[in-house]
């Protein structure tokens, strides 16, 4: 388009007989910026002048900061000069977004980012707070990205994108479960398709620890066998589910361990005559049951691996009822027929605490 010098600042011109007029053809930016080639032509009044010089039409195509031009004419009474300032920057800025921090895990970001965008420009030079910044807090996405932009003095601008992984959400464990057998505990878990490892941890721990790691590995395990428990002790199991964004999400339960002898558990309240349970021995014909407290006050001789209690009995003629307190319960396994008496190694003994109604 043609424009006269308009943020292409000319120099005065002395009196003289005649002009000399610039005629520039170019897009402006901002700031008396040119954003296009810069076409200058003159035009030197009145005709009839001895000399030009400098006068001749030009194009500036490459950047510049300042580009001084000036045309001169002479005629026979004097002389007349006009000098242009030609400022151009075509070039947009180059731009560079900066993550405040680095990615929290295996390439994701886990909580709110913010990247701030910073620019160069070589010539026109960065304009004064015109770099954005950004802030991305979900939802989540394995590939999503967040913008900015920075404009030099001129007017240009250039955008550019910082791409991103995010997951804020930890992994949603299913059910945790805990059975019980023999000195071991069989814990299940489901762990969920996102998460990537499962921990689980034990307290009391391995070794005088107050926590130890009893297993880790990958989520499509579904569960574990903790052995050499200690009957009666009070164990604490933490399950942990890690994503691949470090995500964490846990699950506990408590688990009391048994020996032989499994429910009740070792030292347990109940409010109702127990069923009691223990594991079966391969080859027992019959079970013989002894409940003691302070003195033995039943037996039994059951012939599977469980006896329900009931709330009141008579005992070598003498009538008996489940009291409040602690009881103590014994095992033996019997081999052939009852009436041969023969039994085998104590299985093992148990308590458990009746608190129910007297």
């Amino acid at each position: 388009m043609f424009l006269l010098p308009a943020g292409a600042s000319a120099g005065p011109a002395a009196p003289t007989v005649g002009t000399v007029t610039p005629i520039i053809y170019g897009t402006q930016g901002a700031n008396g910026w040119y954003v296009t080639n810069v076409t200058l032509n003159w035009v030197v009044q009145p005709l009839g002048y001895l000399t030009t010089e400098g006068c001749d039409a030009q194009t500036i195509v490459n950047d510049t900061v300042n580009t001084d031009i000036t045309c001169t004419a002479t005629w026979s009474d004097g002389s007349a000069s006009t000098t242009v300032h030609i400022h151009r920057d075509a070039t947009p800025p180059t731009v560079t977004a900066l993550p405040v921090r680095p990615p929290d895990a295996n390439g994701w970001y886990n909580s709110p980012l913010t990247v701030a965008f910073s620019g160069t420009d070589a010539t026109s030079q960065i304009a004064l707070g015109s770099c954005t910044q950004a802030t991305y807090a979900g939802p989540d996405n394995p590939n999503t990205s967040v913008s900015g932009s920075c404009r030099d003095n001129a007017g240009n601008q250039t955008a550019v994108s910082y791409a991103l992984k995010y997951d804020a959400t930890p992994p949603a464990l299913g059910a945790f479960t805990v059975k019980a057998g023999n000195r071991k505990a069989h814990l299940r878990w489901k762990a969920p398709g996102d998460a990537s490892a499962v921990t689980l941890m034990r307290a009391p721990g391995l070794k005088g620890a107050a926590e130890s790691v009893v297993f880790r590995g990958s989520a499509s395990a579904k569960g574990y066998m903790d052995r050499g428990l200690h009957p009666g002790r009070r164990y604490v199991y933490r399950l942990v589910a890690t994503d691949a964004a470090a995500n964490v999400s846990t699950k506990t339960l408590d688990f009391r361990a048994r020996g032989q002898l499994l429910y009740p558990a070792p030292g347990e309240r109940v409010t109702k005559p127990p069923l009691l349970v223990w594991n079966a021995v391969r080859g027992a014909s019959y079970y013989n049951v002894i409940l003691v407290r302070g003195r033995r006050v039943y037996s039994a001789w059951p012939l599977s691996a469980r006896l329900q209690l009931p709330r009141s009995w008579t005992y070598h003629g003498r009538r008996y009822k489940l009291w409040r307190g602690t009881y103590r319960w014994f095992v033996w396994p019997g081999r052939g027929p009852l009436s041969a008496g023969r039994y085998g190694k104590l299985l093992g003994g148990s308590t458990f605490t009746f608190g129910g109604p007297s």
